[in-house]
């Protein structure tokens, strides 16, 4: 009975790296995949986030069933679309697949004044 125990022993402190070997092209699998696929999706969906979180009025958009048209109004999850003059679809934010054409941040608008002070620093 004890050459039972100690085989049993010698298997047991022997399996710990054979168990460990064994192990390692399992491990070695998920760095692949969460290299190869979980995180570049991960890197998708965060850019497609800001893209549709940075949305404004008169952007030209494209959903996913691939309608074209310009943004006329947003509200939380949804945007309104114009496709055509004087049609207005809405859609939810989160099918708007891409960007085409963004809108400039309005600025400020030029005067008169400005335009003299500009020929008057030229002079």
């Amino acid at each position: 009975m004890n050459l039972a125990l100690d085989s049993l022993h010698l298997a047991a402190a022997g399996g710990g790296a054979g168990m460990l070997l064994q192990l390692a092209p399992f491990v070695l699998i998920i760095v692949v995949f969460y290299f190869l696929l979980i995180r570049p999706q991960q890197q998708r969906m965060k850019k497609h986030r800001e893209m549709v979180e940075n949305l404004r009025r008169g952007d030209e958009v494209i959903t996913q069933g691939g309608i074209i048209g310009k943004v006329t109004r947003l509200a939380d999850a949804e945007a309104t679309i114009e496709i055509a003059e004087g049609v207005r679809v809405k859609v939810l934010r989160a099918t708007i697949t891409d960007v085409r054409g963004r809108t400039e941040p309005a600025g400020r608008v030029k005067t008169r004044a400005d335009e003299d002070d500009a020929e008057d620093k030229r002079d």
